[in-house]
């Protein structure tokens, strides 16, 4: 993927780009770490999030004909002729795992990847501009949104949740994942660890039963809070996308012709986090149209997890509103 980024630094050199949106009043807040939710663990050490408020999924997913809870026009990353990828093919060969890695090498190394594939978007977005101003500041995107209908928060020091601007929200989340993925005991580094994936024909299945320490990324050193603190990016990371998509998908992505390049890295990113059981159905919420669309238009193979979440009725009834129009 890192291919993808080759001309993003030229674009940016000598190209202005227009204000994001309109001007509102900032807001600013201390914090010390993004919130959490749906996660079994309930460590002082892992940050907590809670989903945000919004219309539920399931008024809009039943027998009657597809409804569209989206505001009219529908955002341009809804029209079908910008939904579109640079990179062809099936990207489940991305995201399968290889029968020779062990799973939480697996999981760890996905972090990582799609960790630097979305940093390369936000720091687009937080450049600055010949004004001395990032597109993404506290004026054009006071907090942490996806929508009208989606917001996120931050857990302060009191651990209370807070409203910030959605610059600062990514910043500190930045730090958040930067801390995690750079902690050697979290995400062990040392070659000589010990790493394998069991071969079926040849694992001792009564031992693996009788194995009190199995948890994910056991065999290759990783500690028990590997899931959930990967879970944890995950979401993280998928807050930023929804954010880069509802608030800058037109400015500054699609004016520097890189709507490909963001629409086949989140893609990338969705498949592999349903694979992975990283994300659950109802947290795909405020990227569900897009989710759809892409399981209609054949960007989700119908074996994938994605592609079992999405609406697949609503997705072609975009497609058809798009030959309509």
């Amino acid at each position: 993927m890192s291919n993808l980024f080759s001309g993003i630094n030229a674009r940016l050199r000598g190209t202005t780009s227009k204000a994001g949106g309109p001007s509102k009043y900032p807001t600013t807040s201390t914090a010390d770490g993004p919130s959490k939710s749906r996660d079994t663990q309930s460590l002082t050490s892992v940050p907590r999030v809670s989903l945000p408020e919004s219309p539920s999924l399931s008024q809009s997913m039943g027998l009657g004909p597809p409804t569209l809870d989206c505001p009219r026009p529908l955002p341009l990353w809804l029209n079908p002729a910008h939904a579109k990828h640079i990179v062809k093919g099936n990207f489940m060969t991305l995201s399968a795992r290889p029968k020779t890695v062990d799973q939480g090498e697996w999981v760890a190394h996905q972090v990582v990847e799609h960790y630097r594939n979305l940093w390369n978007f936000v720091r687009v977005v937080h450049e600055k501009e010949d004004d001395g101003r990032s597109i993404c500041n506290s004026s054009t995107c006071p907090k942490m949104s996806a929508g009208k209908n989606h917001s996120y928060t931050w857990l302060n020091r009191n651990h209370q949740p807070v409203e910030l601007p959605a610059h600062e929200y990514m910043t500190l989340m930045q730090r958040w994942i930067s801390g995690k993925i750079d902690d050697v005991s979290m995400f062990p580094t040392d070659p000589s660890g010990v790493s394998y994936a069991h071969h079926p024909e040849y694992s001792n299945d009564v031992l693996l039963q009788n194995d009190n320490e199995n948890w994910l990324g056991v065999r290759s050193g990783f500690l028990n809070q590997l899931a959930g603190t990967c879970q944890l990016i995950f979401r993280q990371i998928f807050r930023v996308y929804t954010h880069l998509y509802w608030d800058h998908f037109i400015d500054p992505f699609y004016h520097l012709n890189l709507e490909k390049q963001l629409n086949s890295c989140f893609s990338h990113f969705i498949l592999t986090a349903t694979t992975l059981d990283m994300l659950q159905p109802d947290e795909l919420e405020p990227m569900q149209y897009l989710v759809d669309l892409w399981a209609a238009n054949g960007t989700f193979p119908p074996e994938s997890r994605a592609y079992a979440f999405a609406n697949l009725e609503r997705g072609k009834y975009i497609l058809r509103l798009s030959v309509a129009n």
